[in-house]
């Protein structure tokens, strides 16, 4: 929309350490620490991914479920300003339950999220795994990222590394510090969520100012819901020979593996300088 506000503190004025301010019931602003590595006048989508979640939860709450499958699509350039997030439920029921949540900016829906929630048991007498769990938070190193990626959203995060970056692969400790949204508690699920996307950009095969390489979805599936909002991530990308590529990532909480990330990403040249 032209004249539309983008982030706000763009224009030099204040904002809050948050990702997104709520203007009414659906409608939410973000804020610099919500911009994308990309382009400075888009979202980043890890800070949208927890927006949605946080709204699917607010819209929706049911303590007798637990979210197995989070599954978004990127339908476009995500803008950075206002945008309008808007939830219904797609398959009602008493033990399983999709919910859809979309985000839209001037009537263009930017990404859609959909949710199942299944009915909580009691399975801690057979729970297990072979996947073992990721060096500690505090045994990681204190890095950055703002080295490789710009924009407000990495600037935001605190991350630590587990293992020694090699082209296409990576291990690394993320947090997302900031609430959500201004003056609202968010569950920890959903801030979590706000810094699982970044896994695209901690196991970089190329430079990002050499090629890029964006996702255009996000798939998150979880066999419990995480303890902290430190995520964990074991991630490796792999590139093929025409176009296409995968970052896959196991997925870490304080307390150990608790799943899976992927995210499927279209290779192309940088937009030409001249």
């Amino acid at each position: 929309m032209a004249g539309a506000p983008g982030h706000l503190g763009a224009g030099g004025e204040d904002f809050p350490d948050a990702y997104f301010v709520r203007l009414d019931g659906t409608r939410f602003r973000s804020t610099l620490h919500s911009q994308g590595a990309w382009n400075d006048a888009e979202q980043h989508m890890a800070a949208a991914s927890g927006l949605l979640a946080h709204v699917v939860e607010l819209d929706h709450p049911r303590p007798d479920v637990v979210p197995a499958r989070f599954s978004y699509d990127i339908l476009g350039f995500i803008p950075g300003g206002e945008v309008e997030v808007t939830t219904r439920m797609l398959r009602p029921g008493r033990t399983i339950e999709l919910v859809e949540a979309t985000m839209s900016h001037a009537g263009r829906a930017c990404i859609r999220l959909s949710v199942w929630r299944l009915v909580r048991g009691e399975t801690a007498g057979t729970a297990g795994t072979h996947r073992e769990a990721i060096a500690p938070v505090a045994d990681a190193v204190p890095t950055g990222m703002t080295d490789r990626w710009s924009g407000g959203y990495i600037a935001s995060l605190q991350s630590r590394a587990v293992r020694e970056h090699r082209p296409g692969s990576a291990a690394m400790w993320l947090r997302a510090p900031h609430p959500l949204v201004a003056g609202e508690e968010a569950s920890t699920t959903a801030q979590f969520l706000a810094a699982v996307d970044a896994a695209n950009g901690i196991a970089v095969r190329v430079a990002p100012d050499e090629l890029a390489f964006p996702n255009v979805d996000l798939g998150v599936h979880l066999v419990r819901e995480p303890v902290s909002s430190w995520v964990g991530l074991d991630t490796h990308v792999t590139f093929g020979p025409t176009g296409v590529g995968l970052t896959e990532s196991q997925l870490h909480d304080e307390a150990g593996y608790l799943g899976q990330v992927a995210q499927s990403l279209t290779i192309r040249p940088l937009p030409s300088a001249g």
